[in-house]
């Protein structure tokens, strides 16, 4: 077999494991990248090289930064912004935070807006009584159609513009891209609000966000603090916060008086509570029993230390319940300079992406707002990897000649038919193809054929590539299909064969634009 028949054949066979959904989809990928460099199609700095490429260390940061706005309270300001607004009404606060995402998207990218604005997701979830199944997944769909709001929005605009230009029709102009982008992202908020719900699991996810005032009054009610008010607002503040702990056995404080009112040896906590089988122990003093629940109260620097000690155990770590109910906390300030600097930066130009983000995400280790230990744990490790095991399997299809047959077998199709057949082949193969590779190295395949073809039928290039930037940007069956699809796979719980639900609905939205209205704007 030739090189391109390997890297096609390996492709298929990624594509039915990962739809098996028993192995590892790291484990997965790795193995396709191996296979390409085990049967010579690949030699090994291109079997490895996605490892060190831009985009995965791009989304590497990306995480770090997005845990550094999380870890100081600014996603949850921006959820109770949000919510101020929209208020808990089930289609005004998605679709807000939908809008939110794609406008986001135009600025720092698709893969930036999603790893931005995930927590801010979750939030908003959890407000509406929803598990973040219901709400992740068309946050990356809305990200890849805001990313047609601007020229900068995603790399392929970029390229679609570049061979405009080449081709002697004028480059596009900034927010030319937004004439289709805006009834996209129109209408892919409104499938995402009204049929999402119906289409999307309801499942767990690994982790799962609270809501602080719900949480703060169930503590309230749960251990009868009479003292405090109804909605909490005394329990977590910027300075203070609270920390429900379960003593565990064999801990050495077992035996050790107690009563609610007492502070800690160190002076620093109050036992605000105490709970013994569920129920509230005497108001008296008693002696601590394995199993007791203690609500301590005090500063967030004192709860943080004290809970990780190997004599009390967190029912949630303190550092997670601060991010969750204050807003704007220790370090808010800072991180919103951050982002904003960072956003200037991709925005502009001025760096390249994975430089801005490098640094970016380093400003949030050094300026404490998010320590080292917690940035690594920040970062998706099965995205990364994934991403990175990926980006061979492309390169080994544009590489092998895998391309150029695909070129050929587009223009024999099209043949003599008319510029409206060229756009509808040229969607299919562009969206089949952005299901399995990246939407950048699809749109490198099939640019080069696009403009081709449109010389061919004598018609400008600028309907046909503008229809091209929509068909890549319409990758929503797979959840390898782009790097933001990833980066909701973990915390919404979602399998493989969960993304062509409601992605299919949404990719025919995509299809009309392309082949309908993008002629309208632009013509032939």
């Amino acid at each position: 077999m030739s090189d391109a028949d390997v890297s096609f054949v390996v492709l298929g066979v990624l594509v039915a494991l990962f739809l098996w959904n028993r192995l590892p989809v790291e484990l997965v990928a790795l193995g396709g990248t191996l296979a390409l460099y085990a049967a010579g199609v690949l030699d090994l700095d291109q079997a490895l090289g996605g490892f060190g490429d831009p985009t995965v260390i791009f989304i590497a940061a990306l995480f770090v930064v997005s845990e550094g706005l999380d870890a100081s309270g600014v996603t949850t300001w921006a959820g109770q912004a949000m919510t101020g607004w929209a208020g808990l009404h089930p289609v005004r606060l998605p679709a807000l935070t939908l809008a939110l995402v794609a406008v986001t998207s135009a600025l720092i990218t698709v893969n930036g807006a999603v790893a931005a604005l995930l927590p801010v997701a979750v939030v908003t979830a959890v407000r509406l009584g929803r598990p973040p199944s219901q709400f992740l997944m068309p946050v990356a769909f809305v990200a890849s159609a805001g990313s047609l709001l601007a020229l900068t929005g995603t790399p392929v605009n970029v390229l679609v513009s570049e061979a405009s230009h080449d081709a002697g029709a004028g480059s596009f102009g900034y927010f030319s891209f937004a004439l289709a982008g805006v009834p996209l992202v129109l209408g892919t908020i409104a499938i995402s609000v009204l049929l999402g719900p119906r289409l999307l699991p309801r499942r767990s996810a690994r982790t799962m966000a609270v809501d602080p005032a719900r949480f703060a009054r169930t503590l309230i009610e749960e251990y009868r603090l009479e003292d405090h008010d109804d909605d909490g607002a005394q329990l977590f503040t910027r300075e203070r916060g609270v920390a429900e702990v379960v003593v565990p056995p064999r801990s050495p404080l077992i035996g050790e008086p107690i009563f609610p009112g007492m502070l800690t040896d160190a002076g620093d906590l109050m036992v605000l509570a105490i709970q013994r089988g569920g129920r509230a122990a005497p108001e008296t003093e008693t002696r601590i029993a394995a199993g007791d629940t203690l609500l301590l109260g005090g500063p967030w620097s004192a709860l943080d230390e004290r809970v990780d000690e190997a004599d009390l155990l967190a029912v949630d770590p303190p550092h997670l319940v601060r991010r969750q109910t204050v807003a704007l906390g220790r370090g808010a300030k800072t991180a919103l300079a951050i982002l904003v600097a960072m956003v200037a930066a991709l925005a502009g130009g001025v760096l390249e992406p994975a430089v801005a983000t490098l640094l970016a995400a380093g400003a949030m280790v050094l300026c404490r707002i998010v320590p080292i230990d917690r940035a690594y744990r920040a970062i998706s490790w099965t995205t990364v990897v994934l991403i990175a095991a990926m980006i061979p399997v492309s390169t080994a299809i544009r590489t092998s000649g895998g391309a150029d047959q695909i070129a050929d077998a587009i223009i024999d199709v099209v043949g003599s038919g008319g510029p409206h057949v060229l756009l509808i082949v040229l969607f299919v193969v562009t969206a089949v193809f952005g299901q399995l590779i990246s939407n950048t190295a699809t749109a490198l395949i099939v640019i080069p054929v696009a403009v081709a073809a449109a010389a061919d039928l004598d018609v400008s290039p600028r309907p046909v590539l503008m229809s091209v930037a929509v068909a890549a940007a319409a990758s929503f069956l797979t959840p390898i299909a782009t790097p933001a699809n990833m980066m909701v796979l973990g915390p919404g719980g979602y399998r493989f064969g969960d993304y062509w639900r409601l992605g299919l609905p949404i990719l025919v939205l995509f299809f009309a634009v392309a082949v309908g209205l993008v002629p309208l704007i632009w013509t032939f």
